[in-house]
């Protein structure tokens, strides 16, 4: 399943949690607006991602990770190996501020579990099969997510 789908499937459980089991609510109107600065940069952090491989000529896919065509390393690639998850995990996290109470957070630690092993550990073992060495350097120089 494409982590796109993960996150909002993530983000429809954060808002049904919040409803009808939230948990301490602690960030009342208008603090939870903070939720907003979280939401922006996770998708500024996405649309960065995406560009850079565009930019690269690579695929995008995380379902077909063997059509890569390129190690992309630069832009925000220099900083975390995923910074498309991460921006996903910071639109939830932000949602979850927004939302107010501490329950959706329980998803977005679910969810980054979910993307780990269903996804990025599988993606790490087609990456370093098909780049090699490149790829088994560029892991040890730059942290899964920062």
């Amino acid at each position: 399943m494409p982590p796109p789908i993960i996150a909002l499937a993530g983000a429809l459980a954060m808002g049904w949690l919040d409803r009808h089991a939230p948990l301490l609510r602690w960030l009342a109107p208008p603090w939870n607006r903070i939720g907003l600065a979280f939401i922006a940069t996770g998708f500024a952090i996405d649309l960065t991602a995406i560009a850079t491989f565009f930019r690269e000529r690579t695929t995008v896919d995380p379902i077909r990770i063997e059509r890569s065509t390129r190690l992309v390393v630069s832009g925000l690639y220099r900083v975390s190996r995923n910074p498309m998850y991460l921006g996903l995990l910071l639109v939830l996290f932000g949602f979850g501020l927004w939302l107010g109470s501490l329950t959706p957070f329980l998803v977005v630690v679910a969810v980054e579990r979910v993307v780990v092993v269903w996804q990025i550990r599988s993606e790490e073992a087609v990456l370093g099969q098909k780049f090699g060495d490149a790829y088994r350097e560029y892991s040890r120089r730059v942290r899964r997510w920062l």
